[in-house]
């Protein structure tokens, strides 16, 4: 399963479901946690990957309380890898933290296994274009990357949950790059 998480649950949360072969079986948009975690209980994914900052970075205990430190190790292996990405500290990031670390904690106490994801770095990596440049370059993308059932309407939040979903297949199948401190958090890539 891939969830490619709002900050808020007025705005759009992408879902996808996939099978071994990279069919969909579920794409939605959703607001809520609750919405999510039903969907999450009848599908019941092996893996989930969210596109959403789980941790934060070691020293600091409190997402809005600055203290000077803004970066993760894996924040900074990206940083290196020169994909471009948003801080967790910059405004509006910190209240997709804070949801996606609370989303998490609901989720492993239900028994599920839970990875971080970018999906705009899975797509760098993999060749296939951000929805920075288009919508249907990114769904034209993924379907030559070999995923079946994409609606020709679909969101671009649905997109980038069907990349964090080629993750959650990676992770599974155990082809995948984990950058950053296991201890702090970690995220999720395919290999080059």
């Amino acid at each position: 399963m891939g969830i490619d998480l709002a900050g808020s649950e007025n705005r759009n949360t992408g879902i996808c479901v996939m099978d071994s072969s990279f069919r969909i079986i579920h794409l939605s948009v959703k607001h809520t946690d609750e919405e999510i975690i039903n969907i999450v209980e009848r599908c019941k994914p092996k893996i989930i990957a969210i596109d959403a900052p789980l941790s934060l970075p070691k020293g600091r205990k409190d997402i809005d309380i600055n203290n000077g430190i803004h970066f993760r190790k894996c924040d900074l292996e990206l940083r290196r890898m020169r994909i471009k990405f948003f801080p967790i500290t910059l405004g509006p990031m910190r209240m997709l933290t804070k949801r996606g670390m609370r989303l998490k904690m609901t989720l492993e106490k239900m028994k599920y296994k839970v990875i971080e994801t970018f999906p705009g770095a899975v797509q760098d990596i993999l060749g296939i274009p951000r929805k920075t440049k288009g919508i249907e370059k990114l769904r034209s993308g993924l379907i030559e990357f070999g995923i079946k059932n994409i609606p020709e309407n679909a969101t671009h939040d649905e997109l980038d949950a069907i990349t964090c979903a080629i993750i959650a297949k990676y992770y599974h199948d155990g082809t995948y790059l984990e950058i950053g401190d296991p201890d702090e958090g970690t995220i999720i890539l395919p290999k080059s």
